[in-house]
């Protein structure tokens, strides 16, 4: 159990400047520049980091192809890289409360959730597919006598991966752990306001022993370093979680360059459905509201539209609105505080961009609303909850990845399904009813990649995270996700 003095111990501690990590060593980037590090509980500087340059970005993809061309990683045995990535693992639990306090300071994530769901997650993820390294088997063909049938599955080569703000190293592990199992070298490009934790965690990834190489770290610009490597002949792999926009330009750069393989995670905006019968309105409204204010709503499967059956609508909002009015939201560094900081002052800017659309399309400011704690130099916005949203508001239909609820009532299951399936994104959402029938009907339904039943969030590693229409593609998380990082290689053999 933390304590809050040993988070206060690091409240204040003094941060290293960050560097890139290319061919197992920390240097500063070809151009010597760096950007600042904003703190967004603060909004003071807390560090530097490297500003990568495109020659930092090749320079990473040849040392990875150098590193899997040399076998010197993917032709260990599977029992030695297990070995290594294990104590990757219980180096990453080891210096868990450091790497959450430092990913809090940088990104603004409460504690509480950080120290789960960030160390804790990343460690548990790193573990699950280092015990999978010795699992993977190839598979026999049933031929005709005579013949036989082999399918070796195979490292892909060159794994790009560029990682998000809101969990980098819980979305880090899921991109990292798959792709090193399996036997490839990776470049993680870090988002610009969220490298630091990536950055201590894949220092610790090679003192476990990943070989100089196999595993690099480029920070800086996404239209640098990002574009660099998806414009690259070298990276075989490419993946990706963040917004549409930038998913579209990786596939455009593909197609430009050697059509590497893209699995992307672009986001959501989905709904939370509660029927009249679910099992516990309150709690299915105390739940509901961490579904959307946890991490001041930066979260991609975030429940952000609250779908309501007209005849409980009204009691159901005001509970939820309860539920949200009890949340701490204040200084992540606080074991008290339920919802942390937004990460930086354009994403601010952004959600409060979205209430005045929507009220000035219709929408009725239940609660929340404007930026709080002003005074303290950071970002924070109140659990914001807006009514009489309609299907096509621009509240329903576009991510705002920020502590905003849109609401809409529903009079039956076939409107609840209508309105759940209207937007162009897939990624996740929530069922509330005692109905077992109804339960399995609307997981059938919903066009998702997750469904949650009386419930919302927590699934853990051992399943598939994906979306689908424009939430992407591919899978984090389970053993499908290795399927992005391995190839099928048949061989014909005649006997």
């Amino acid at each position: 159990m933390v304590e809050q003095s040993q988070i206060d111990a690091l409240r204040d501690a003094p941060v290293t400047a960050g560097g890139l990590i290319i061919n197992g060593e920390v240097c500063p980037s070809a151009s010597g520049e760096v950007m600042e590090v904003i703190s967004p509980l603060n909004g003071q500087v807390l560090t530097t980091i490297a500003a990568g340059t495109t020659q930092d970005a090749t320079r990473a993809v040849t040392s990875a192809r150098a590193a899997f061309d040399d076998g010197r990683w993917r032709n260990q045995p599977p029992a030695a890289r297990k070995k290594v990535m294990l104590k990757w693992a219980d180096l990453i639990e080891a210096n868990a409360l450091e790497l959450a306090v430092l990913g809090v300071r940088d990104n603004g994530t409460e504690i509480g959730m950080a120290l789960k769901a960030e160390p804790g997650s990343a460690a548990a993820t790193i573990r699950y597919y280092a015990e999978a390294i010795d699992k993977i088997y190839g598979e026999i063909a049933p031929t005709a006598p005579g013949f036989l049938g082999l399918v070796h599955k195979e490292p892909v080569g060159v794994v790009a991966a560029i990682v998000p703000w809101n969990f980098p190293l819980m979305i880090g592990a899921w991109k990292m752990g798959p792709a090193l199992a399996a036997g490839n070298s990776v470049i993680l490009k870090p988002s610009e306001t969220a490298s630091l934790s990536l950055l201590r965690m894949c220092a610790l990834g090679l003192e476990a022993g990943i070989p100089a190489g196999v595993l690099n770290v480029v920070t800086g610009d996404g239209a640098v370093v990002g574009a660099t490597l998806a414009q690259s002949m070298d990276v075989d792999v490419m993946v990706f979680t963040g917004s549409g926009a930038t998913g579209r330009k990786l596939l455009e750069a593909s197609a430009r360059s050697n059509m590497k393989r893209c699995y992307l995670e672009l986001g959501g905006k989905s709904a939370n459905v509660v029927f009249a019968d679910a099992p516990n309105l309150q709690e299915a409204a105390t739940v509901s509201a961490a579904g959307i204010f946890r991490n001041s709503g930066q979260v991609c499967v975030a429940g952000s539209r609250l779908l309501v059956e007209a005849s409980v609508h009204d009691a159901f909002v005001e509970a939820l609105a309860a539920a949200a009015a009890k949340m701490t939201v204040g200084d992540p560094l606080s074991l008290a505080t339920q919802s942390g900081a937004i990460n930086n002052a354009v994403q601010l800017d952004q959600n409060l961009q979205f209430v005045e659309t929507a009220q000035a399309e219709g929408g009725t400011l239940y609660q929340g609303g404007a930026r709080t704690l002003a005074d303290t130099g950071g970002y924070y916005m109140e659990p914001t909850i807006i009514t009489d949203v309609r299907e096509t508001d621009t509240l329903a239909q576009k991510e705002v990845f920020g502590p905003v609820l849109a609401v809409t009532a529903f009079e039956d299951e076939a409107e609840a399904v209508k309105l759940a399936n209207s937007t162009d994104y897939g990624l996740a959402g929530g069922v509330w009813t005692s109905d077992l029938g109804r339960a399995h009907r609307m997981i059938r339904a919903l066009h998702t990649g997750v469904v949650h039943v009386n419930t919302y969030g927590g699934p853990d590693v051992t399943v598939p995270m994906g979306g689908v229409k424009q939430s992407g593609n591919g899978h984090d998380k389970s053993l499908h996700a290795l399927d992005k990082y391995l190839d099928l290689k048949t061989a014909w053999i005649k006997l």
